[in-house]
């Protein structure tokens, strides 16, 4: 049956002939050659005509002919219509409602949104009622419109579409098939990284993945559990849907979800089911490979075709890992003849495992990998049952020089352009390292001694050698470090066999002149192997000055290629880290050598550098490593300090008063990126610092000062606001950990500018500075009365006057309009709440509530209606739970005797509603896990106002609230009980059985 979308042809009468003008005669669907009108032309006016009586097929011209002038209303009734028995019409409607959704949705009115909505629902509805389920076509194509209507209203006019679904299809066989469907559509919409998104895409794709991990994950993974547990025995499809399903959602979603004991035995059980376990038969694999070697195709020398080998490759790989799974079940379940045969059966495929492993198809040798992996395997727990003496198959060092050629590179990879070939073997590379280290985990004494002798052959002559061969040499010493693992690096202590042979190598890597090859892939490894085993220098810190010599001459920072100059860069500040107490001596010499590598590049320079931005961050820590904990006095410290950071602050000023008068916007973009990068050379300097005793020790404390004092007036600059804000803010963060109570001077007016011309994302991101503030510098007061100059050092006072400016931006950025359909403004809102909330909540758990308490009367009860408000009237459980804390904190602080006057008035009025109110709005979903953590912190707010007011609230809710509500004598006389008991559990699980109850 031929598609026609999107264009229909009107056949039939003309449009004079009394018909309504609007009629768009489709039957070109059914029968092209069709020219009257009789029982089976398809009609396509029923959205705008549904009095028709003709038999029930696919009304549509609207999404067709949108010019109409008729009212657009989707009628979508051929869905739910059981008399309809047409596959292809079907299948066409879902692809109208298709089209509509992917090309259409944002011209629809609400009305029609929520008619595509209760249409699917309907439909779906259908199907639980059913006897048969929907062909499989038509089913995906269903799941398919479900997932695009999903994409584009989930973060806004759906945000039940998870629980809509579940609580339609419950345990009910075919809702679940086309539930899991869904799901597997969704993910190919939202997830698949094969599938090309635009960058807007993209960001929505992102917001409705950490939208399902906030709100929906958890119920998701429950009931993927109760399908698998209810279905495993009775149908193996959909269990194997589920399990599909799991599988492409494990990658985004928290993985202590599916890693649990639950998952993890229902998947034993699971596995214990015959429909669902591949347990191929010993004696099956054995006949299919005489069937096989009797036909000639076990010749994998002989075979020229590689397409042929490579799905013969996988064919041999499949059969390998069966009889690994027959063996290891056997053994397991004490079958020793039979798990000895396919022992046997097994070893017999290793000589072709190792021909098609070695194979100079990359991809050949890759289809094979699962099943030598699978094999070392089991000689790892075979050498574990039978002791370590035993003995090994002859190829077992075969295997171990395969892997090792396997790893080198080809002479056609392109270093300087890396394309898809060159990814394919990077990740080929990552196959071949994890059967290295199986193959360590067979015999680590083996693998010693195997690379130990390839790689003393190849260094004895590097000179002469190719560069593939020298670099898979110091690669297989590099990977050493993961394949024999050692606690924190520690592969220089212990096992003296292990250290001793390691040692050497090491020695002769850094003695042997091989850091001047001439190639780029050798370079690196020689740099990524000396910082892999840096704690060798520990033990042997002669080697140290040529190593570092070879890190900043032009064999590392200055190399002629900048892929190598910036990897070196990150290297180089990795090994100062660990050996900066063996460097004293040389200190003011590295400085001095790096001197031009730490200039700040003007943007009008002209002149590419040596290393970009990023890379300069890490010369800068290195920096800062050198000086604070070298052994110079602290004068010294202070005077490399100074001139280490003079520059930076010295080019900011002149470049900021650039800023200022420039008028050209890629200009000013360019200048703002280069005071951006001062500010955060600077920040990262203080990298080297733990806390302000250090600052301090060192005599560096005025040195951030003088930048911090140069740094801030960025904040005032009319122009490129956004990125200058970020930067300064973070180097504030960093002082707030190494200057302490020194910097709070400064804080006041940068907030005062950060708090000007705002926008939702810069108070997103200056709340945290605050909190920070917020939590660094609480004082109780108890802490005050033992220790009274702690109370000079007290934010109390900067934080009540920042509090309301505050406050009332993030009120302003909240209230400013936006589209209904804005979904990325909406969200930026939400987020915005929550660090308001979260500020709120910091203030109070921190002691300082008397910030808040201070602000005038008419203040604080604005800012505790819209605590109450956060906590009843937006549907976002995470914002709500925040609410109930901060209230419940409050009700403690002054909901007493001694409390704040007319506080107790307030818990009555406004919180206690909250506390009811809030469980029994319809978006409060009792089944959402993040929703029952927001009413246990409800339930924990009663709990708090019974403690502080005593049998005064008892009775209250006895005698005027809960009567008000028309909740009954008895169930008043239960709540008031619950709550005078001491176990908070209880009342939480009270609480959610009553409003269970509640709402039914």
């Amino acid at each position: 049956l031929p598609v026609c979308l999107p264009v229909c042809l009107p056949v039939g009468p003309s449009l004079d002939s009394g018909l309504p003008d609007h009629i768009l005669y489709c039957n070109i669907f059914i029968n092209p050659s069709v020219t009257a009108l009789d029982d089976h032309v398809l009609y396509c006016n029923i959205f705008i005509n549904p009095s028709l009586s003709d038999d029930p097929v696919l009304y549509c011209n609207i999404f067709i002919k949108p010019s109409l002038s008729d009212d657009p209303v989707l009628y979508c009734n051929i869905f739910i219509n059981p008399s309809l028995s047409d596959d292809h019409v079907k299948f066409f409607c879902f692809q109208v409602l298709e089209h509509q959704i992917k090309y259409r949705h944002g011209g629809l009115s609400p009305a029609q949104q929520q008619l595509i909505r209760e249409t699917l629902m309907k439909w779906l509805q259908g199907q639980l009622m059913n006897s048969q389920p929907e062909k499989p076509f038509i089913r995906n194509k269903a799941a398919q419109v479900f997932a695009l209507t999903f994409v584009m209203e989930y973060l806004t006019h759906w945000p039940k579409f998870f629980h809509d679904l579940l609580s339609l299809v419950g345990l009910n066989p075919h809702g679940v098939d086309v539930y899991l469907r869904t799901l597997m559509a969704i993910d190919a919409e939202v997830v698949d990284r094969d599938i090309l998104h635009s960058p807007e895409e993209v960001r929505r794709n992102t917001l409705i993945k950490d939208g399902m991990r906030e709100q929906v994950i958890p119920s998701l993974v429950e009931s993927w559990y109760q399908i698998l547990g209810a279905y495993q025995q009775s149908h193996p499809e959909i269990t194997c849907q589920c399990l599909e399903v799991v599988g492409a959602y494990v990658s985004w979603i928290d993985l202590n979800l599916i890693a649990n004991d639950r998952y993890v035995s229902l998947s034993v059980v699971s596995l214990s089911v015959v429909s669902l376990s591949v347990v191929n038969k010993t004696k099956l694999v054995e006949s299919l490979c005489q069937v096989l070697q009797s036909a000639g195709f076990f010749n994998v020398d002989q075979e020229e075709d590689v397409d042929f080998l490579a799905k013969f490759s996988r064919l041999v790989n499949g059969m390998g890992q069966s009889l690994v799974l027959s063996w290891t079940k056997l053994a397991k379940g004490g079958a020793v003849k039979e798990a000895a045969e396919a022992l046997r059966a097994l070893e017999t495929k290793v000589p072709l495992l190792l021909q098609l492993l070695v194979h100079d198809d990359d991809d050949i040798s890759a289809n094979i990998v699962g099943f030598c992996y699978d094999y070392l395997n089991v000689l790892k727990q075979v050498r574990y049952t039978l002791g370590s003496n035993t003995f090994f198959p002859s190829l077992y060092p075969d295997i171990m020089l395969a892997v090792m050629k396997k790893l080198t590179y080809d002479e056609e990879y392109n270093f300087d352009n890396e394309g898809e070939d060159e990814a394919m073997f990077v990740e080929y590379r990552k196959q071949l390292k994890m059967l290295l280290d199986r193959l360590a985990q067979v015999s680590p004494d083996l693998l010693l001694e195997a690379v130990g002798r390839v790689f003393n052959n190849t260094i004895q002559r590097w000179q002469t050698a190719s560069f593939m061969e020298v670099e898979v040499a110091i690669r297989l010493l590099y990977m050493l470090g993961e394949a024999l693992p050692a606690s924190h690096g520690a592969h220089f202590s212990g096992d003296t066999a292990k250290t001793s042979a390691l040692q050497d190598m090491m020695r002769t890597l850094v003695s042997s002149g091989l850091s001047g090859y001439q190639h780029t892939s050798v370079s690196l490894e020689f740099f990524e192997t000396v910082v892999r085993y840096d704690k060798f220098f520990l033990v042997e810190p002669q080697h140290i000055p040529i190593v570092l010599m070879s890190f900043l001459d032009h064999r590392g920072l200055r190399h002629s290629s900048p892929k190598v100059r910036s990897r070196v860069a990150y290297l180089f500040s990795r090994f100062v880290k660990t050996l900066h107490k063996h460097m004293n001596s040389f200190i003011e010499d590295i400085l001095s050598r790096i001197q031009d590598l730490l200039e700040l590049a003007p943007p009008e320079n002209g002149f590419p550098a040596l290393l970009t931005s990023d890379d300069q961050l890490f010369i800068f820590e290195t920096a800062g490593v050198l000086i604070v904990h070298g052994e110079s006095p602290a004068e010294r410290k202070q005077a490399l300090m100074r001139s280490l950071l003079t520059p930076l602050t010295d080019a900011f000023r002149l470049l900021l008063a650039k800023l200022a008068s420039e008028r050209e916007e890629e200009r000013q973009a360019a200048l703002a990126d280069c005071l951006s990068h001062a500010v955060g050379f600077a920040s990262r300097t203080s990298k080297a610092f733990s806390n302000k005793q250090t600052v301090k020790q060192c005599g560096c404390t005025e040195v951030y000062r003088d930048c911090l004092q140069t740094f801030l007036p960025a904040l005032s600059c009319p122009v490129q606001r956004g990125s200058l804000r970020s930067a300064v803010r973070s180097f504030l963060h960093r002082m707030i950990i190494c200057l302490e109570e020194e910097v709070l001077p400064f804080v006041p007016a940068a907030s005062e500018h950060m708090l000007k011309d705002c926008e939702a994302r810069d108070l997103q991101e200056f709340i945290p500075l605050i909190s920070q503030i917020t939590a660094k510098f609480k004082v109780t007061r108890d802490l005050q009365e033992f220790i009274p100059l702690i109370s000079q050092i007290t934010v109390s006072p900067f934080l009540q006057q920042v509090f309301m400016p505050l406050v009332l931006a993030i009120f302003e950025v909240l209230c400013r309009p936006a589209e209904d359909n804005d979904q990325a403004a909406a969200l930026e809102k939400q987020m915005l709440r929550r660090s308001y909330f979260t500020f709120i909540q910091t203030i109070t758990s921190s002691g300082m509530n008397e910030v808040l308490a201070n602000q005038g009367v008419e203040n604080v009860e604005r800012v505790l209606f819209t605590i109450i408000q956060g906590a009843v009237d937006f549907p976002d459980p995470i914002a709500q739970k925040t609410c109930f804390i901060i209230l419940s904190k409050l009700v403690e602080l002054w909901g007493g005797k001694d409390g704040m006057a007319g506080f107790p008035d307030f818990i009555y009025k406004h919180i206690v509603p909250a506390c009811f109110l809030a469980p029994l709005k319809p978006s409060f979903d009792l089944t959402d896990a993040q929703t029952v953590l927001t009413l246990s912190e409800c339930a924990l707010t009663l709990k708090m106002i019974h403690l502080r007011r005593g049998p005064e609230f008892i009775q209250y809710l006895q005698q005027e609230y809960l009567p008000s509500l028309q909740v009954s004598p008895e169930i008043t006389q239960e709540v008031c009980q619950v709550l005078q008991q001491p176990d908070a559990k209880v009342l939480k699980n009270y609480m959610k059985a009553f409003f269970q109850r509640a709402k039914l």
